[in-house]
């Protein structure tokens, strides 16, 4: 799968929030904004697996029916992934 600049500028940007929470920790900040902060990553890691998801799908969908073949087997597995993901 060929991966598109959306979701690499979103891992560089959770990339960039790890590291400031690192720094935030290393700096004793409170713990309350270490923890919110940290919720944040999760939730712009949850968004890039969600996109990475959706595109995946997308292209399987389309590959499955220039195939002829029935694409729910797809979407099962791609369900799958987002519950586990979690």
């Amino acid at each position: 799968m060929k991966y598109d600049d959306d979701v690499k500028k979103r891992l560089r940007r959770v990339e960039g929030q790890i590291r400031g929470v690192l720094k935030m920790m290393e700096e004793e900040q409170d713990c309350k904004d270490v923890v919110s902060q940290i919720s944040a990553v999760r939730s712009a890691a949850d968004k890039a697996i969600a996109l990475i998801v959706a595109v995946n799908l997308e292209q399987c969908i389309l590959e499955e029916i220039e195939a002829g073949r029935d694409s729910s087997r797809m979407v099962k597995q791609a369900v799958e992934l987002l519950v586990k993901s979690r």
